[in-house]
């Protein structure tokens, strides 16, 4: 199927949703617009009766502001040119009396009232476009504003051009209406614009008004064509259009077509259709980069394990809020408290959950097929990503679909390929899993910066958005279809892993070296077909991972002979000369061994001789040729490293318990 006809699916399985106004769990509204809708922003509301009379009009809250309105063809299409939306639209279109209060304005008035009265004498017309019309018809709209305060004027009882609602100069607002019976100030639905009925009254008049059928390329159907689609995509304001062929100045079709009839011919009702179903999802479930916009759904819309999150909220069946900060634009994650990078060792180690690897496996494994079970035998995911390169266009960048048990199956082998122990802050609490980190927060810990001043690695220019971008275009293959991983995020990750001293935050560096970890395991099972877990290899003779268990070691002597008041934000030697032992790890670990001799004179008898027994240990493991080398080590090095540390912690948590 291709994109038209999927979100024209989307569309007809989901007409129990049109018209219902809901809120996604970030605080965006979205609504399955009828076909000759649309929705703006309005900054008033004015309430009349049944009989034309004027009530009452206030300012509309922010967080109400979200209204669907109808539009024809030309109107949900304009630009700068002038078109009357037919029922709710801009002051200078509804007020006959806008040129009273702005001197030299020009008033749109009379396109409206002519658009509105063809609508009020029709067969197809609705009690409140009667009563609008009536009202609208005594001239007298900017005066009652004014009179109930709801817009400002000057000393010269002109309109304040100072004044603004919702940060937008008052003259340039948008209004809309309620109509409500004389008999009752609660009247369901007096809300035009969520009023089912009056919705199915203008898409029949607009309906009876088409007369022109051509073929429709969609569908294979004869209906009345359109040739100027709908907007605002993305977001609402978004004047860029996925289908347009209006431009003959610059031969967008000519030289292949005489006429653009020839090129593309999409139905009225199809184009609406196409993109209410692709704003509806987008603002539903959409991520936006920058100019990019990625959504996906299943073709049932069952829920779904996002490709973009963390193995955690994978697991739990959510999006976490760091993950989805870019959602619209909107979000993100809360603050961490005052304490937490100063007591972050302790907490660290007293977090009681070196069994949270087994369970969390186990967890993952429930979780997805829990997720089968949900799916039909003809589901499919469906990708879709909308990127724009200028204000007026908009181009589908990526489309994808994928039977939903193969998806499931890849995001599973992501997430238990490059399992390894993660951790992230979330409300208010530290949270500790196996797995793989999100998009967001992998390109946040390979581009971010820890300035000390924020709570969180974050990209802090304006192309920030272009990297999240980045980073899900070159990860979605490999979550998606199983790809191999870039060899140069790969190397980034090591090469960020072996510079601690970067970091003002330990749990910053940490992260980093977990997510390195992660893609370490997942390229050598790739390339080598060999698998690595978190528990310490002890007969793993590769150079490179006993040189990391030897760096390890070197770092927990020394850590151990910290002064936890004075010492507390002070770094080892293993950490100062890691990124030079990466590279040179025979000459490096010479002068490492050294400085470790006044520490491990500190130490009480029976841990020096142990922390000795493990260097002994460890150095027997390698032959006199591999451990003289003095060539770089590879990403390996991390894994032996992580692990022999995790391990020298998990002991020392279990010597104090039998204490």
């Amino acid at each position: 199927m291709n994109w038209e006809g999927e979100l024209l699916a989307l569309y007809e399985k989901n007409r129990a949703e049109v018209g219902v106004i809901k809120t996604n769990p970030y605080g965006v509204p979205y609504v399955l617009l009828p076909p000759f809708h649309t929705t703006v922003t309005a900054q008033i509301e004015v309430t009349v009766s049944t009989a034309g009379d004027f009530l009452e009009a206030i300012r509309v809250p922010v967080e109400e502001r979200l209204t669907m309105i109808p539009v024809t063809e030309k109107s949900g299409s304009r630009t700068a040119g002038k078109e009357p939306h037919p029922l709710c639209d801009n002051l200078q279109y509804l007020a006959a009396d806008y040129g009273d209060y702005i001197a030299g304005a020009a008033s749109c008035y009379e396109l409206y009232r002519r658009a509105l009265e063809m609508w009020h004498l029709s067969p197809y017309t609705h009690p409140k476009v009667d009563a609008i019309y009536t009202y609208l018809e005594k001239r007298r709209l900017m005066a009652d504003l004014i009179r109930t305060r709801v817009l400002v004027c000057n000393e010269a009882g002109q309109l304040d051009p100072n004044a603004k609602i919702q940060k937008l100069p008052q003259a340039k607002a948008f209004v809309r209406f309620r109509v409500r019976e004389e008999s009752s100030t609660a009247l369901s639905h007096e809300e035009c614009w969520r009023d089912r009925s009056l919705q199915e009254a203008f898409v029949s008049y607009y309906r009876s008004g088409q007369t022109k059928e051509d073929l429709d390329y969609v569908t294979g159907q004869y209906e009345p064509p359109s040739y100027l689609h709908a907007k605002g995509i993305r977001y609402d304001g978004d004047g860029a259009k996925l289908i347009s062929s209006n431009d003959e100045t610059y031969f967008t079709f000519r030289g292949r077509f005489a006429k653009k009839e020839q090129a593309f011919s999409v139905g009225s009702e199809t184009s609406q259709k196409i993109h209410n179903a692709a704003k509806w999802i987008v603002r539903r479930q959409g991520h936006i980069y920058d100019t990019l916009t990625t959504v996906t759904w299943e073709s049932d819309l069952q829920q779904m394990p996002a490709w973009e999150a963390d193995t955690e909220a994978v697991i739990t069946g959510r999006r976490e809020s760091a993950e989805a900060a870019a959602v619209l634009g909107i979000g993100d994650e809360e603050p961490l408290e005052d304490t937490f990078a100063e007591d972050y060792e302790e907490k660290q180690e007293a977090a009681g959950e070196t069994d949270i690897g087994v369970v969390t496996a186990g967890q993952l494994f429930s979780a997805m097929e829990g997720y089968r079970k949900r799916i039909k035998n003809t589901s499919r995911m469906v990708f879709m990503a909308f990127d724009a390169a200028t204000t007026g266009r908009l181009c589908l960048s990526e489309y994808k679909t994928l039977e939903t048990t193969r998806y499931l199956d890849n995001i599973q082998k992501w997430h238990e390929r490059c399992g390894w122990y993660q951790m992230k802050y979330s409300k208010q609490r530290l949270i500790s899993y196996i797995g793989v980190p999100g998009i967001r927060d992998i390109a946040n810990l390979l581009y971010g910066t820890d300035s000390g001043k924020t709570d969180f690695m974050t990209i802090p220019d304006k192309n920030g958005k272009k990297l999240y971008a980045q980073i899900g275009k070159r990860l979605r293959p490999c979550i998606w279809d199983g790809q191999p991983i870039p060899k140069d995020l790969v190397n980034l990750a090591v090469t960020r892993a072996s510079n601690p001293q970067i970091y003002e935050k330990r749990y910053h560096w940490e992260q980093v070296l977990t997510l390195a970890c992660s893609f370490v395991k997942k390229q050598r099972y790739e390339q080598r077909l060999e698998e690595w877990n978190m528990a310490l290899d002890r007969n793993c003779s590769d150079r490179s991972y006993l040189y990391g268990r030897l760096l390890a070691v070197a770092d927990r002597i020394e850590y151990r002979t910290f002064d936890k008041e004075n010492d507390g934000g002070r770094e080892t030697n293993a950490k100062r000369y890691m990124s030079t032992f990466s590279q040179r790890p025979f000459t490096t670990w010479k002068v490492i061994e050294e400085d470790l001799q006044p520490y491990l004179s500190k130490l009480a008898v029976a841990e020096r001789r142990s922390y000795e027994n493990q260097l002994d240990n460890i150095c027997q493991l390698f032959d006199t040729e591999s451990f003289q080398k003095n060539e770089r080590l590879d990403g390996l090095y991390l894994l032996g490293f992580h692990s022999q540390s995790y391990e020298l912690k998990k002991m020392q948590k279990e010597t104090e318990e039998k204490k």
